[in-house]
């Protein structure tokens, strides 16, 4: 699953920088932002260690910033950035209990709205993806991001070529509920983390010089 999320980034990113009129790459790209989220709440809830797990998060979103600048030039902040604050958000929820559901309510929405208002990459779209995968269980989590996907894409400026990443979304869910003691072989850990920052330096630089 880790490695089908790097492939189709990479595709993605490639298809943004070098071949923009190719459609195709970008609705390949779609399925690799679901998978990321997916991940991210997976390790933050396996974690031993919440405290290193996001100064290492911030850490990756540092590093692919200027790669990521001049990958694509734009000065948006990249998507790691979104996971990152993200993290926060439900590290923040799930220190509050129920009673304080209508706090939590309101950080979500100032997290989301801080996402958008910084440029975030997917903004509050991304934020509210990684609470679907966190706060949603079993088949329901397609449902779920359907639902959220449809309401950006009618009225949050998507381009509906977002629909696609739903399949991803399918492709974990069915995977839990019918695989759920499956080992998928994963790929290194200092590749997982590296990937980001470094296939967005190479493509940087490959636009510099050419």
């Amino acid at each position: 699953m880790q490695w089908l999320a790097m492939i189709t980034m990479l595709t993605d990113h490639l298809g943004y920088a070098f071949f923009p009129d190719e459609r195709y790459l970008r609705v390949i790209g779609r399925i690799a932002f679901p998978i990321y989220c997916y991940f991210l709440v997976l390790g933050y809830q396996r974690t031993r260690n919440v405290r290193k797990y996001t100064i290492r998060l911030l850490l990756i979103a540092a590093l692919s910033q200027l790669p990521f600048m001049y990958a694509f030039d734009i000065t948006n902040l990249n998507v790691v950035c979104t996971l990152f604050i993200s993290l926060l958000l439900m590290i923040v929820i799930d220190k509050l209990s129920l009673k304080y559901f209508p706090v939590s309510l309101l950080l979500i929405l100032i997290v989301g709205w801080l996402a958008d208002q910084l440029h975030m990459d997917y903004g509050m779209y991304g934020v509210l993806l990684v609470l679907v995968f966190r706060y949603t269980t079993g088949y329901w989590v397609i449902v779920a991001h359907l639902a959220l996907t449809v309401v950006f894409v009618l009225f949050g400026g998507f381009s509906d070529i977002q629909v696609f990443s739903v399949l991803a979304t399918a492709l974990i869910a069915i995977h839990l509920n019918l695989y759920p003691k499956t080992k998928l072989y994963s790929p290194p850990r200092w590749i997982w983390r590296s990937f980001y920052p470094a296939h967005l330096a190479i493509i940087a630089i490959i636009r510099l010089v050419f």
